[in-house]
């Protein structure tokens, strides 16, 4: 990893005026294809830069945020009002690598439901109507966006992710949605594991990457 750190930096902050701007690398409007949202129409904005770089990664285009264009928020909020959206996906890459507080201010002041999808690896700012939270081996989440979190959805790679998932359950509130979810390439290997495990620990739900399935973004 060190030797292609570079590629995982994010932008110059100075260049994103606060959080006015952006590194986007697409947006677009879709439904909710994996965790508690699942089956609910949703406009995604996917953020640049990324530097947990997990191997499994089947977003890993986002990890280099100079690949990318920055892009006013202003701009990218106009094109979520063209559709019917009435919540908003902030994904990553890392987004909370980045000033979030223009962003979130500007979704919720349309009246639009605004969720951040965060590894929690570094300090959340806005405000949210849902976090989800998940934890990565490489670049563990920070206490306080853990007590935020409304959801915590562990990837499971291999069957050590089951113990990797028990360790994060401690740190979330007793309301937090706790969710398993298969990394697609071992969906076979893993997922007989995890019906088994969830019926063992019922607090516990499954999360499928149904888009894929739906072969939708």
């Amino acid at each position: 990893m060190a030797k292609s750190q570079k590629s995982y930096q994010k932008v110059d902050l100075k260049l994103l005026e606060g959080g006015k701007k952006l590194p986007l690398v697409e947006s677009f409007y879709s439904i909710q294809g994996e965790g508690h949202h699942t089956g609910k129409p949703a406009y995604f904005i996917r953020v640049g830069g990324c530097d947990i770089a997990c191997h499994w990664c089947d977003s890993k285009i986002s990890w280099n945020a100079d690949m990318h264009p920055l892009v006013s928020v202003d701009e990218i909020v106009n094109q979520v009002l063209n559709t019917p959206a009435r919540s908003v996906v902030v994904t990553g890459g890392e987004p909370a690598m980045y000033p979030l507080n223009p962003l979130s201010t500007l979704i919720r002041r349309n009246n639009i439901s605004n969720f951040l999808e965060s590894s929690g690896a570094y300090e959340i700012t806005g405000q949210w109507d849902w976090i989800c939270i998940s934890p990565k081996h490489n670049k563990h989440p920070l206490k306080q966006n853990l007590e935020r979190a409304d959801e915590l959805k562990i990837v499971i790679f291999s069957q050590s992710d089951f113990d990797f998932a028990e360790q994060w359950k401690k740190e979330v509130s007793a309301d937090c949605k706790l969710l398993l979810q298969p990394e697609y390439s071992q969906f076979k290997k893993m997922a007989p594991l995890m019906v088994e495990y969830v019926k063992a620990h019922p607090e516990w739900n499954i999360s499928l990457q149904s888009h894929k399935y739906l072969d939708i973004p």
